[in-house]
């Protein structure tokens, strides 16, 4: 509805009264033959209704600037657009609209598309979820206030659209893979969203490493998820997985996107972190993992964007190539940084490393203090098990 009307809200409206009449009529009267066909329809006519409604509030009041349907919104060339072409990934780029700032055109794309509730996408972002809710609904007045019809992008814009795509798709599937909330460990359901959809901007671009390095990402980091959960529920940590459940079809999928994208040219954040990835999978056990290696390739990225996720896990390579004492020394640098510094991925590692150079007392504490911050109920049963077996 958005690629063929391009007005976000009204199409939303529609889309929901399109889905409320299916749920009156399709009990009784039987499902369509072609249900989408049948609810595009619907809220095509629903679509129209409401623009006019909104022709005529303007006319009554008298608006200085009287409203006046985009002809190409109802233009037949609208439906010319190619059937292949994937709708969702159509709305990705639309909704990076060059009317927003980056963190609205992600924070709008993650809540329209990737479905992600405001809460979540405020703990993806470091912010409170007030803040987010309100960044949600600026994004929506802007496009909104702005006139400028949802189009894909123009050739000149194209890399910053696909850059703040790429982000999006990313952060999509870290929440499905590692859930910030609920009863789960994981949402299956978003890191395949946000597979499919890296497949799909990889094969339109496929002379783009980033496209590649986070597809490869994806698949390396994808692919232990078997192996994360114990068969009641239980988080497993990646030193203790058994390897053998690892997907074996995606790690080797993952490999050969890193072997054919990073020898070619300057690599970009997704490939170091697909290449830090591809370390940990090809590596037979934990003991075998080239820790000095890990740390190396962090320190890189590091070097390209200040990511506060990126230090913590540099201070966790750091502490398992050089010992414990080194990590905690650069936690310490850390902690006062307001975007992690409240994180209870932060205290975790902290109980790590405390409980590996022998503090049983702090790491309890620091166990403790994570279970507290997490709203994962499956990380605050791991930590709060950690913290319990060093009680005194």
């Amino acid at each position: 509805m958005v690629r063929r009307y391009g007005h976000f809200d009204a199409a939303e409206d529609a889309v929901q009264e399109a889905l409320i009449a299916a749920a009156a009529q399709w009990p009784d009267g039987g499902v369509p033959d072609d249900p989408r066909a049948w609810l595009i329809k619907v809220a095509s006519r629903r679509l129209t209704d409401l623009l006019r409604a909104e022709q005529a509030r303007r006319r009554r009041e008298d608006a200085a600037a009287a409203f006046r349907l985009p002809q190409e919104w109802l233009s037949p060339a609208a439906d010319s657009a190619p059937r292949d072409a994937d709708d969702t990934l159509i709305l990705l780029f639309l909704c990076c609209h060059p009317v927003l700032s980056p963190d609205l055109r992600i924070a709008l794309t993650l809540r329209s598309v990737g479905g992600l509730t405001t809460g979540e996408i405020a703990r993806a972002f470091f912010v409170p979820e007030p803040t987010m809710g309100q960044r949600i609904s600026r994004a929506k007045r802007r496009i909104r206030d702005s006139g400028v019809p949802f189009r894909p992008p123009a050739p000149d814009e194209r890399a910053e659209r696909v850059a703040a795509v790429l982000h999006v798709l990313y952060l999509i599937f870290t929440e499905g893979y590692a859930s910030t909330a609920g009863p789960s460990l994981f949402r299956p359901d978003l890191s395949a969203e946000a597979i499919r959809l890296a497949r799909i901007v990889h094969r339109l671009l496929p002379g783009d490493g980033e496209a590649a390095g986070l597809l490869a990402l994806m698949l390396l980091t994808d692919a232990r998820r078997p192996a994360r959960t114990a068969p009641d529920g239980a988080l497993v940590p990646l030193a203790e997985q058994d390897r053998g459940l690892w997907r074996a079809g995606d790690i080797a999928e993952g490999l050969e996107l890193v072997a054919a994208t990073l020898p070619h040219g300057p690599a970009g954040p997704y490939q170091v972190q697909a290449a830090i990835a591809a370390l940990h999978d090809e590596a037979a056990s934990a003991e075998e993992t080239d820790w000095p290696q890990i740390a190396a390739l962090y320190e890189v990225l590091l070097r390209m964007s200040d990511n506060p996720m990126a230090a913590l896990n540099h201070a966790v390579a750091v502490a398992m190539a050089r010992g414990p004492a080194a990590g905690l020394a650069l936690l310490e640098e850390l902690a006062p940084d307001r975007r992690i510094s409240g994180h209870h991925r932060l205290h975790a590692v902290r109980a790590h490393l405390l409980e590996m150079s022998g503090d049983a007392a702090g790491a309890r504490e620091s166990y403790l203090a994570a279970a507290a911050r997490t709203h994962s109920v499956p990380e605050q049963r791991y930590l709060n098990a950690r913290a319990a077996r060093l009680a005194p």
